[in-house]
């Protein structure tokens, strides 16, 4: 089998472990992914801003 991705001096044992890295760093997109998923979105907290209560500044809707 030709060298494609790889080539050293651990002839086809360069392509495994490449490879094999490749395929590890897809499982844990994969993983980060589907958890992110099931959590609910950051942005859904509620605000809690302090109210003034001078007569120069007015609450908005």
């Amino acid at each position: 089998m030709p060298a494609i991705l790889a080539h050293g001096a651990l002839g086809i044992w360069d392509e495994i472990i490449y490879i094999s890295i490749a395929a590890i760093f897809v499982v844990f997109m994969g993983i980060s992914w589907v958890r992110s998923r099931n959590q609910p979105p950051d942005d859904d907290l509620p605000d809690s801003a302090p109210a003034d209560s001078t007569p120069d500044h007015f609450k908005l809707d």
